[in-house]
C-alpha cells in the first residue's frame, strides 16, 4: 500500500546525514501510516476519521525468529537496527550486512556478517516491559549497569531558555498524535535543534528507532537531549543511557524505578514538561535553572 504524502510523517531525517563507513544496506519499505475508517459521535452524527495503521514485524536474524514488534512501520529498518542495538545483540552496526523489509509478508530479514554470538543463549530470557506495547527485553535489563559511562555536567548540561525552545518545537510539530491520536512521539535534540523526529505506536519502538538512526550515521549523544510523550520507566532510561544520552525530557511522569536508575547513572530527567512548565526530576547539576517569576495570588472579593 502506497505511503499517504499529505499525512503527518512519523519520522524526518535530515538529508544531510550520511551512514558510516560499513553500515549496513537498508530498504526503504514505504507503508501507509493512518487508516481512515467510519465512525458514529456522541451527536449520532456519521463522518470520517484517520487512526494509526498498526502492523505486525516479525524480525528475522539470519533466519532464526527473533520477535514480532507491533508498528506503524515509518522506517522500520531503523527500528530493527536499533532494536538490536539496544537489546546488545549488536556492539556496532558494521556487524549487519543488511535490513530488508518486506511488507507483503510482514517481516524484517537481517543479514549478518559472522552471526550474532551466544545468540540462543542471550534471547533465552524474556521481560516484559510496562506500558504501550508491552516490549521485550532479553536477558537481565540492569546486567550492563556498570559499564555505562556518560559525560559529566561539565560537557552535558542544559540550561532552561534551551528547554522552553526544545517544547515550542515540539508544541509546533505537526504530528499524526495530532490528527490520529493514539502514538507516542521521540525526538533528539541538539540544544533546541531537533535532529530526529519518530512517532510509533509505542515509545520503545520510538526511541529504538532514534537509536538505529543513531547508530547508522554514527551520531553521538554525549551532548544531546531526548525528548519522549512516554513516562520514564526504567527501560526507557536505560536505553537513553545505552545511546549515552544523559538527558531526557518527558510531557509525562516519571516511576520510582525509574527515577532510581536514572540517579544512580547520574542523569537528568525532566517531567510533565509543556509549554513553560516542567519538574526536574534528578541531576539537578546539569540544569542551569532560569526560575520564571513568581505569579501573584489571584484574589478572591466576597460580598
Amino acid at each position: 500500500m502506497p505511503a499517504d504524502s499529505t499525512a503527518p510523517q512519523a519520522f524526518g531525517v535530515p538529508r544531510e546525514w550520511v551512514p558510516v563507513v560499513g553500515a549496513p544496506r537498508l530498504t526503504q519499505a514505504s507503508v501507509s501510516l493512518l487508516r481512515e475508517i467510519a465512525i458514529v459521535d456522541e451527536c449520532g452524527d456519521r463522518r470520517s476519521i484517520h487512526i494509526p495503521a498498526e502492523r505486525p514485524l516479525t524480525v528475522f536474524i539470519d533466519k532464526r525468529e527473533l520477535v514480532t514488534l507491533m508498528t506503524l512501520g515509518a522506517s522500520p529498518e531503523l527500528l530493527v537496527l536499533g532494536y538490536l542495538c539496544n537489546q546488545r545483540l549488536i556492539s556496532r552496526v558494521g556487524e549487519v550486512e543488511s535490513i530488508t523489509v518486506d511488507w507483503d509478508v510482514g517481516a524484517a530479514a537481517v543479514r549478518t556478517h559472522q552471526g550474532v554470538t551466544d545468540l540462543e543463549a542471550r534471547t533465552a530470557r524474556r521481560v516484559v516491559t510496562t506500558g504501550c506495547g508491552q516490549g521485550t527485553v532479553f536477558g537481565d535489563v540492569m546486567a550492563d549497569l556498570d559499564t555505562l559511562r556518560l559525560p559529566g555536567p561539565e560537557v552535558a548540561r542544559i540550561r532552561q531558555g534551551t528547554l522552553h525552545g526544545m517544547l515550542e518545537v515540539m508544541r509546533q510539530r505537526n504530528s499524526i498524535h495530532r490528527k490520529a491520536g493514539s502514538v507516542h512521539g521521540c525526538a533528539l535534540f541538539r540544544g533546541a535543534e531537533m535532529l530526529m523526529f519518530v512517532e510509533d505506536v509505542g515509545r520503545h519502538n520510538a526511541i529504538d528507532t532514534i537509536a538505529g538512526w543513531m547508530a547508522l550515521h554514527g551520531v553521538e549523544g554525549g551532548d544531546k537531549t531526548f525528548y519522549t510523550t512516554g513516562r520514564l520507566t526504567s527501560e526507557m532510561v536505560m536505553k537513553s543511557a545505552q545511546m549515552g544520552v544523559p538527558i531526557i525530557v518527558s510531557r509525562n511522569g516519571v516511576t520510582a524505578m525509574g527515577h532510581e536508575l536514572a540517579t544512580k547513572l547520574g542523569m537528568t530527567l525532566f517531567g510533565r514538561a509543556a509549554n513553560r512548565h516542567f519538574l526536574c526530576y534528578t541531576g539537578f547539576e546539569r540544569f542551569d535553572s532560569e526560575p520564571e517569576p513568581q505569579r501573584a495570588p489571584v484574589r478572591v472579593v466576597s460580598g
